[in-house]
């Protein structure tokens, strides 16, 4: 197949959401100021479009796996593989692969999942020493922890005699803030509590807590009036996946912009290249901007661009609803609106713009709902459906219907 067009996929993480009360019964997506998308809903097709197979959890490993043309049912392993493969960590055969959250526990709750978004250079020292202490405490200890982006990092453990591991279903720690730890003990009800797989994430736990109470880096931390990251929490685990690359599956060159490593694994997997921006955080700081710049260069040299900005979702998670207007207009204003502009110049070329999953300010977690998807075709505008602006409800009177998202790379190339 030849590649007469380009393609952008914008993945708005999170952005949908549920009515809210002080928003007069309305969404986010609703009173957001978006002319770019709502262009792109009018003069293209709409629909819903279900990224989250009913047997797996709503996280973006699963949805963002979807949405970047592989279905999960078939090759999702877990959330820490993806981020292991975006950070170059060198896995072994047999390795399980867990994300690693530093949170702060307070009086036996988790008060933050991310310890008050933690520097990267803060959370690197508290890693690197917690990674010292076991193996100088336990010199067979079989584990290595990996320091990432703030909050956000790594354990990989390899023991054959723990053969359930990988398949240990653990909470996120972003869906028991404010909960009791020890109520939740880390897993589900589907597996037992003593088990040496339970006990080993349990131990690892309790005595991250025992040894970063008290750190130094924790202390200035304390003294300035910040969450301390005093316990790491291990989740998201399984073992690398075998994923065929984007060129091998739809002969498209692809490329990624994201500030999050999940999104980069993803493109690693996928063999599709990594656009490094400045600047790109993974939060309400990055920098719109400079990812619409950097979009608009990635597509001249390459056939499909995803960009996935974080804020959305992060705003939903912290329960801030116009932090979350405010992602989706600058995603809009900044990313959105100078991509298309640029594409239009250019030539011949599609636009899908979606959300992964829904996390909605009232519920503050991920759900399963299916989220609005407008996929806009230079080369059909006249065949646009009655979709007038994007949102959760308009959508619904879309020409597209209902979508699976690991179809939506072969809908844009009309394989489907």
């Amino acid at each position: 197949m030849v590649i007469f067009m380009k393609y952008l996929i914008v993945i708005e993480d999170g952005a949908s959401d549920y009515p809210i009360d002080s928003l007069e019964g309305k969404t986010p997506l609703k009173v957001a100021n978006k002319p770019a998308l709502d262009r792109i809903a009018r003069e293209g097709k709409c629909g819903l479009i279900q990224n989250v197979p009913s047997t797996l959890p709503p996280g973006s490993d699963v949805a963002n796996m979807s949405i970047f043309g592989y279905d999960p049912l078939e090759y999702y392993t877990g959330r820490g593989p993806l981020e292991a493969a975006s950070m170059g960590v060198k896995v072994n055969d047999g390795d399980v692969i867990f994300r690693c959250n530093t949170i702060t526990e307070k009086d036996g709750d988790i008060v933050s999942s991310n310890a008050g978004h933690i520097t990267s250079e803060e959370a690197k020292i508290l890693i690197e020493d917690l990674d010292d202490y076991f193996h100088e405490k336990y010199p067979d200890f079989k584990g290595k922890f990996y320091p990432g982006i703030s909050y956000r990092h790594l354990f990989v453990y390899n023991d054959s005699d723990l053969t359930n591991l990988d398949t240990i279903g653990v909470v996120p720690p972003h869906d028991i803030v404010g909960e009791n730890i020890k109520e939740n003990l880390f897993i589900d009800e589907d597996f037992d509590s003593d088990s040496p797989e339970v006990e080993l994430i349990k131990k690892i736990s309790y005595e991250s807590q025992e040894f970063l109470e008290n750190h130094p880096v924790n202390q200035k931390r304390a003294e300035e009036g910040k969450e301390i990251a005093n316990m790491v929490w291990l989740w998201g685990q399984g073992t690398m996946p075998a994923m065929p690359s984007l060129k091998e599956t739809y002969n498209l060159n692809g490329a990624v912009i994201t500030g999050v490593d999940l999104i980069n694994g993803l493109g690693v997997c996928s063999e599709s290249d990594i656009i490094e921006v400045p600047g790109a955080t993974g939060f309400f700081d990055t920098d719109y901007k400079a990812k619409g710049e950097y979009a608009i260069e990635a597509l001249k040299n390459h056939d499909v661009l995803f960009i996935h900005v974080e804020a959305p979702d992060e705003a939903g998670h912290a329960g801030e609803i116009e932090e979350k207007i405010k992602a989706i207009e600058s995603i809009d204003k900044y990313i959105i609106a100078p991509v298309f502009e640029y594409l239009e110049s250019q030539g011949d070329f599609k636009v899908a713009v979606l959300p992964d999953h829904p996390t909605p300010i009232d519920v503050r977690t991920h759900t399963r709902d299916m989220v609005p998807v407008a996929i806009y075709d230079s080369t059909d505008v006249e065949n646009a459906d009655s979709v007038q602006v994007y949102d959760e409800d308009s959508v619904k009177d879309g020409a597209l219907s209902e979508l699976v998202g690991c179809n939506l790379l072969n809908i844009l190339l009309d394989n489907e």
